[in-house]
């Protein structure tokens, strides 16, 4: 390698300090990791796209893996303990490989519009996975669980990918804008980073519990986008 290649590494700290945040959780674990993979993939000279699908193929194989076994797990075929900590690790690295591209991007100038598409893409296409993986787990044990209560869980938990994305430029909010430890920690209930490691350990642990794990998310993600709507409505009206 010529002494300007090498010149032009990045450290981890490069990275981290273009990550676009997140929760606390996704701070402290994910950006973090994320950085450490993007120093990885530009030495490799891996381009942000190949982090996209690496998330991608992730995230999909361990919600295939939740959805195919569920019907063992609640057999007691198969270790529920073992699919679900397996499906949390993936989702996980995925998720971080989700923090790394748009650094990576940054950092290197290798951002397009292309890209930002295709980002978004495999997010929705991964969120879809996820909420079959948990509603198959819960069906698995509960055969008697509410369809309303899966559509429901569905059409709330899609709540987090729009208001990611109305988070950009002149329509980005916060219903809460302080920072402060306590508001951190109660904002960990919409926190991707957080969201998966509770819906990995239930699986794991007390995956007849899964069930009431949809109602609880359903009514967090509903109650949010209800908030959403007034503080919406009154800032327009206010504007009127």
């Amino acid at each position: 390698m010529t002494a300007t290649a090498q010149a032009t590494r990045h450290t981890a700290a490069d990275f981290l300090a273009r990550n676009r945040g997140g929760g606390l959780f996704t701070e402290t674990i994910n950006q973090r990791i994320g950085a450490h993979l993007s120093v990885a993939a530009e030495r490799l000279g891996l381009p942000p796209t190949a982090l996209t699908l690496a998330n991608f193929v992730l995230g999909l194989a361990a919600a295939v893996l939740v959805v195919l076994a569920a019907p063992a797990m609640a057999g007691g075929r198969v270790s529920a303990l073992l699919i679900g900590l397996v499906a949390l690790v993936l989702w996980q690295l995925a998720y971080s490989l989700d923090c790394a591209d748009g650094q990576l991007a940054r950092v290197t100038g290798q951002a397009s519009p292309a890209g930002a598409r295709l980002d978004i893409l495999c997010d929705v296409a991964l969120q879809i996975a996820l909420v079959a993986a948990v509603a198959s787990v819960a069906h698995a044990y509960d055969p008697d669980t509410p369809t309303w209560l899966v559509a429901a869980f569905a059409g709330t938990w899609m709540v987090n990918l729009v208001t990611s994305a109305l988070q950009q430029g002149a329509a980005a909010a916060s219903l809460v804008t302080s920072r402060s430890t306590a508001v951190r920690l109660i904002k960990l209930v919409r926190d991707y980073g957080a969201v998966v490691t509770v819906i990995g350990l239930t699986l794991a642990l007390v995956p007849a519990w899964t069930v009431w794990l949809m109602a609880a998310f359903t009514l967090v993600n509903g109650g949010f986008l209800l908030a959403s709507v007034v503080a919406s409505a009154r800032a327009s009206l206010n504007r009127g």
